[in-house]
């Protein structure tokens, strides 16, 4: 019986994040018997994965996603945060609300409604939708959460990394000055080094103007 080439393609990309999950520290499993890989398995993860939809900029920017956390990021139900979050009127805004193969739950805020260019003041749209995400972390308090803030590509390496950070911190700033205790917010800018789409079209810039807030509960 012939094995098909994505077959072995896939077997590969396994096979790689097997070896990477073999060298990092797992710990004890979590609720939901899962535990995070890190940001090396998901980049290497993410790398075989675009051998096999053909998007690889697209598919390693999803294996990174949060990146390594101290304690191991644990399975959880976010049946009941989703519901929220989206009610909040986030499916209308293009809001995505994911939950990711890590174990976080990812909420894509794209740039038509987070900040004007080469801002960070928080557009006023998107406050309800960070107000249902601070319900969730203070009623859950097992949760934490992590904003990404990234740029497409435009201006210089030194600006957009500057931008980012700066975008980042303006929504774990909204969410501490609705009560989540900073300790449990983290914030991070990545300029424009995990583009999602081609930085040479407006659309493609537009998709890569965004901030990944991503929510998890950690290994106790």
């Amino acid at each position: 019986m012939k094995v098909s080439l994505r077959m072995t393609r896939l077997a590969a990309c396994l096979g790689a994040a097997v070896l990477a999950v073999g060298c990092a520290h797992m710990g004890e499993m979590g609720q939901g018997g899962r535990t995070a890989v890190g940001a090396g398995t998901g980049a290497a993860l993410g790398a075989g994965l675009g051998a096999l939809i053909g998007d690889s900029s697209r598919a390693a920017a999803i294996g990174a996603g949060i990146g390594a956390v101290a304690g191991g990021i644990v399975g959880y139900n976010w049946s009941g945060v989703k519901n929220d979050v989206e009610k909040s009127g986030a499916s209308s805004l293009g809001v995505d609300v994911t939950e990711m193969p890590d174990g976080t739950l990812r909420v894509n805020i794209p740039s038509n409604v987070s900040f004007d260019t080469g801002k960070y003041d928080l557009k006023p749209e998107l406050m309800p939708v960070l107000d249902s995400v601070a319900r969730a972390l203070v009623q859950h308090p097992e949760l934490r959460a992590k904003a990404i803030g990234h740029t497409d590509s435009t201006g210089t390496m030194q600006v957009n990394q500057t931008l980012s950070v700066n975008r980042a911190n303006a929504v774990t700033n909204y969410l501490n000055a609705r009560g989540v205790d900073r300790s449990r917010l983290m914030s991070e800018g990545r300029g424009p080094n995990n583009p999602v789409a081609d930085n040479s079209t407006a659309e493609g810039r537009a998709m890569n103007r965004r901030v990944e807030l991503y929510l998890y509960a950690v290994q106790q």
